[in-house]
């Protein structure tokens, strides 16, 4: 189960709208939604989270790029709107690298027979964490820092945040 909303900040405080994400395909895109939703090119915040699993926030400051947030990659990664999230630069990988291996650079030395390689060898560095990634500075000026958000589960993550930015109210109607 999924749930995602926008919060844009306004003259009047927070301003907030579920939304549907079936129709993002990117990064960009979500951007572009976020942008629609405050015309005043001030703050919005797209809120996601997936029951009890991970939560992830992107921050959309006029025509800044994104800032995203994800509680647990590796959880995100298994999902539809986590891989929107999980950028090859938010993982750390080289952009527009292949998911899959080089088919000319695999070391057949025998060990694709079953044989196993020391760990040392085996690591995968394309492996997602199972942490947190992306800007964890994402919300200090709204009053949340580092330190507390790495603290937040999944569980109850949105409504905390919510509490501190003064918008629970505003959130818990579009929930």
């Amino acid at each position: 189960m999924y749930f995602a909303a926008l919060l844009a900040r306004t003259e009047d405080g927070w301003e907030a709208s579920d939304t549907e994400l079936d129709d993002v395909e990117t990064l960009s895109d979500l951007a572009d939604l976020a942008r629609e939703a405050n015309p005043d090119e001030d703050t919005v915040l797209v809120l996601i989270e997936q029951e009890d699993a991970w939560f992830g926030v992107v921050r959309v400051d006029g025509e800044d790029d994104p800032r995203i947030y994800v509680s647990d990659a590796a959880a995100a990664v298994r999902s539809a709107y986590g891989e929107l999230l999980l950028t090859d630069e938010l993982l750390g990988r080289e952009p527009g690298a292949d998911d899959g291996p080089d088919l000319d650079s695999l070391n057949l030395d025998g060990t694709e027979d079953g044989e196993s390689e020391s760990d040392e060898d085996s690591a995968d560095p394309d492996a997602v964490p199972h942490s947190p990634v992306g800007d964890s500075r994402i919300l200090d000026d709204l009053g949340i820092n580092e330190k507390e958000l790495h603290t937040l589960g999944a569980e109850d993550a949105l409504s905390t945040i919510a509490e501190a930015l003064g918008a629970s109210d505003v959130l818990e109607t579009v929930r």
